[in-house]
C-alpha cells in the first residue's frame, strides 16, 4: 500500500462543453444527468474509480456562471470554487467551438491562469469528433496562449477517443495516498439523490424554455422490498402556470416523465420500481434561502 495513489480530480469548465459525459466517461459509470440544456448539473458529484493501486475521485461540478441572477446559480458557482481548493489535479473542459467566444472566458479560468496557482491542470479540448474544419491546431494554439497548462490534450468524451492518454496523465499527477473511500465505492451521494437527478433529466428532455430551470425534484419516500422499490417523489415548480405545464393534458406530460425516469430508474437500481410523482408549488424557491438549504445547495 505505501505505492498507493489517492486523490481528487476535479471537473470545471462553462456550461455544455462535456463535463459529465467526460466524468460519466472516466468512472464507466453514468452518474451525472446528461441533457442538450446548459446549466443542467447542479451539485458537485463524485465519482470514484478504484483500481489495485489507486483511487480516482473524480467530482464533476456546474456549468460556471458568469452573472448569476439567481441565488441557486449564485450556490452552483461556490460548488466550482470550492473544487479549485481541494483538487489534487485539475480538468478544465473548453471544446472545439469555445475560442470562438472570447466573452465564455471567466473568472476562474483567469485564476488558473495565475503565476500562483500550482495545482497540476489539464486543459482538455472535448467534440473533437465535432471537427469537421480541421480547426483542432488553430485552437490547441489559441489555449497555449491563453494559460501555463500542464498539457492541453484534445479528446472526445462521447467518442472516448484520447481517453487513455487523459487517463494516464491524471495517474502520474496523483500523489501516493491511502484511499480516502471504501474500495468498493463508486460515489459519495445515495441512491435517493440519484433518483432524483434522473427525474430532473427526463425534465429537462421533455420540457422547453424556463420550465426545467424552475423544477427541483425532491424523493419523499424510497421504500424497498425483497420484489421492488417502491418511491414516490415530489417535482417542485415556481409557479402555477408551470405546474400546468408540467401535468400536461389529462396528466399525459407528466406520465410520460414517470415512464421514461421509471425505467432509467430501474436500471440504475437493478430492481423493479414503483414511482409516483406528485408536482407542488414552492414559490421563488431559487432565490429562496431556506429552500435552497433544504434542496442541499447551501449548508
Amino acid at each position: 500500500m505505501s505505492d498507493f495513489k489517492s486523490g481528487f480530480i476535479n471537473i470545471i469548465g462553462n456550461p455544455n462543453v462535456g463535463k459529465s459525459t467526460l466524468m460519466n466517461a472516466l468512472v464507466g459509470e453514468r452518474l451525472s444527468i446528461i441533457t442538450s440544456k446548459a446549466q443542467t448539473t447542479r451539485h458537485r458529484i463524485l465519482g470514484i474509480l478504484n483500481g489495485e493501486d489507486f483511487q480516482m475521485i473524480y467530482s464533476d461540478t456546474p456549468g460556471i456562471i458568469s452573472n448569476p441572477q439567481y441565488k441557486l446559480q449564485e450556490s452552483m458557482n461556490k460548488f466550482v470554487s470550492g473544487s479549485l481548493k481541494d483538487a489534487d489535479v485539475l480538468i478544465y473542459v473548453t471544446d472545439i467551438f469555445e475560442y470562438e467566444e472570447e466573452e465564455k472566458r471567466n473568472l476562474f479560468l483567469d485564476k488558473i491562469a495565475s503565476s500562483d496557482f500550482t495545482i497540476p491542470t489539464y486543459l482538455v479540448i472535448n467534440k473533437v469528433d465535432l471537427d469537421n474544419k480541421g480547426k483542432l491546431d488553430e485552437v490547441v494554439d489559441y489555449w497555449s496562449q491563453h494559460g501555463e497548462f500542464t498539457e492541453i490534450i484534445p479528446i472526445s468524451a462521447l467518442e472516448k477517443f484520447n481517453l487513455e492518454t487523459l487517463f494516464d496523465r491524471l495517474l502520474e499527477k496523483l500523489p501516493v495516498h491511502p484511499p480516502y473511500y471504501d474500495v468498493d465505492a463508486l460515489t459519495d451521494k445515495p441512491e435517493r439523490f440519484f433518483i432524483s437527478e434522473i427525474i430532473r433529466e427526463k425534465i429537462f428532455q421533455n420540457y422547453t424554455k424556463e420550465v426545467p430551470y424552475s423544477t427541483q425534484v425532491e424523493v419523499e419516500s424510497f421504500n424497498e422490498t425483497e420484489d421492488k422499490i417502491y418511491i414516490q417523489a415530489i417535482i417542485f415548480v415556481e409557479r402555477n402556470s408551470q405546474k400546468g405545464i408540467v401535468i400536461g393534458k389529462g396528466g399525459a406530460a407528466l406520465r410520460k416523465v414517470g415512464i421514461a425516469a421509471c425505467k432509467d430508474a430501474e436500471q440504475f437500481l437493478m430492481k423493479q420500481v414503483d414511482l409516483r410523482l406528485f408536482v407542488k408549488v414552492r414559490d421563488k424557491w431559487r432565490s429562496n434561502t431556506n429552500d435552497l438549504k433544504g434542496f442541499g445547495y447551501t449548508e
